[in-house]
């Protein structure tokens, strides 16, 4: 197997990462998103034979022989994508800890953990500055009321939510061949956003990684939403200022055996009629695939508990719960996919504990996805299977708009940018009249673990 060892982390005004790895592995970028220069060494290139996996099961990875797990078609070739290359260098070192030498799709985690946690600890002594520069644009607040507020959660909060989005836009563009438009909105009342669109692309038919930074007074129906949830709120002459921020992206493959996948991560803080804040953090990762596939199921949710159980050992299986509720299509009797973590109103035990549980969620979107993406990049899929994928988007367009508590909070505040709200339908959907699939299938195998949700680590 394939192994990376990084040799050294230096504190660096610079930016940059050496390139470590090459063969199949076209290198690692240089990025102003990295603040780690990095050394590696690595063994030689191992390539995958046709009819192989792998999947990691705790620490340990193991290697096995497979026919089509779970897949119609037995006559099938799994050829994954064999290569990554980072435009950042963070997002390649999570990502390649699951492509080394194109050999392990899954055992990203692991590593993707190690560098998150060099990441976290040198993120505080960087400047401001130099860590806008890898940016997917420059920070919808000015860059000079970030420098002087940079001990402040509002300053934390955005500059984490922007380098969430630039490492996952790098990390899809790589796999794509594709470039995200980058659209810049302002916000009448106050804040503004940017929003990252790829459409038509190799692999993606339509990806969005949206960050927004609103401000302003809560309206009614915003304050009544926020009531509604338990929470007591005592204005000022019936104002409620507020500041709400987070980073939120959905993504809609092409190829119906590569899933759909979403994650928000957000903060919001309200000033009381006393001069008081009330804070709270909100977020998840879940995923929504057209045909169960248990490896990938235990990768990704393996991933997300492993960040989870770094900072309480209750945070995944209460949060995975919460998601599969959270998620869950009333009118259908189904969950929208098979779940992940999903959370809010959190406010305890401290905001700065609160907020490194949301750092390490937020460190986990490449590695707990793009190996799947890989794994799937080049299956092939008949013209039923396409169908099918649609009728899931289907119930995927009817959550959203009918469920969906960001949907709903974003059209209910004045002045909100209603594309970047709606980023998360897909371009094509389907609905047919009274659908079932027959018994037996594979149709009716996802459509069962939908309605029965289960445990997947």
């Amino acid at each position: 197997m394939a192994t990376i060892v990084i040799c050294s982390v230096k504190k660096t005004a610079q930016t940059t990462a050496r390139r470590c790895l090459s063969s199949n592995l076209k290198g690692l970028a240089s990025s102003a998103v990295s603040p780690l220069p990095l050394t590696c060494t690595h063994s030689p290139p191992v390539r995958l034979l046709p009819g192989t996996r792998w999947f990691s099961r705790g620490s340990s990875v193991r290697f096995m022989s497979h026919g089509t797990a779970g897949r119609a078609g037995a006559g099938r070739t799994r050829r994954g994508a064999l290569a990554l290359s980072g435009a950042a260098a963070v997002t390649a070192a999570a990502a390649i800890a699951g492509f080394l030498a194109n050999a392990n799709h899954f055992q990203c985690a692991e590593m993707a953990t190690k560098v998150s946690q060099a990441v976290e600890e040198n993120e505080p002594e960087l400047d401001i500055l130099q860590r806008c520069r890898g940016f997917m644009s420059h920070p919808v607040t000015d860059i000079g009321v970030l420098q002087e507020r940079k001990g402040e959660m509002l300053t934390k909060m955005e500059m984490l939510i922007m380098k969430t989005q630039a490492d996952f836009c790098n990390a899809l563009q790589e796999v794509d061949g594709g470039t995200f438009k980058v659209d810049r909105w302002q916000r009448t009342e106050g804040g503004g956003g940017i929003s990252c669109v790829m459409q038509g692309g190799k692999v993606f038919e339509k990806a969005g990684v949206n960050v927004s930074v609103v401000f302003g007074n809560l309206t009614e129906e915003a304050a009544r939403q926020m009531k509604s949830r338990g929470k007591v709120l005592k204005g000022k002459d019936g104002k409620l200022p507020f500041c709400a921020m987070g980073v939120s992206s959905v993504i809609h493959p092409k190829n119906p055996h590569i899933p759909t996948v979403h994650f928000n991560y957000r903060y919001f803080e309200i000033e009381e009629e006393d001069g008081s804040k009330q804070w709270w953090f909100g977020g998840g990762t879940d995923l929504t695939p057209v045909y169960v596939n248990k490896e990938d199921g235990f990768h990704f949710h393996n991933t997300l508990k492993e960040a989870c159980d770094k900072h309480h050992s209750q945070y995944y299986p209460d949060f995975k719960k919460w998601c599969d509720r959270y998620f869950y299509i009333r009118h259908r009797g189904e969950t929208r996919g098979i779940g992940g973590i999903f959370f809010d109103d959190l406010d305890s035990p401290s905001q700065e504990e609160a907020f490194n549980f949301v750092k390490s969620c937020a460190h986990t979107v490449v590695p707990c996805y793009l190996p799947i993406v890989y794994k799937h990049l080049n299956d092939s899929f008949t013209d039923e299977e396409k169908d099918w994928q649609q009728v899931r988007r289907g119930r995927y367009v009817e959550f959203n708009l009918v469920y969906d508590r960001g949907v709903k909070f974003g059209l209910a505040t004045p002045g909100s940018r209603i594309e970047s709200i709606l980023m998360s339908l897909p371009l094509t959907a389907r609905w047919e009249y009274m659908h079932e699939p027959a018994k037996g299938t594979l149709e009716a195998e996802m459509l069962e673990a939908l309605r029965n949700p289960k445990e997947w680590v």
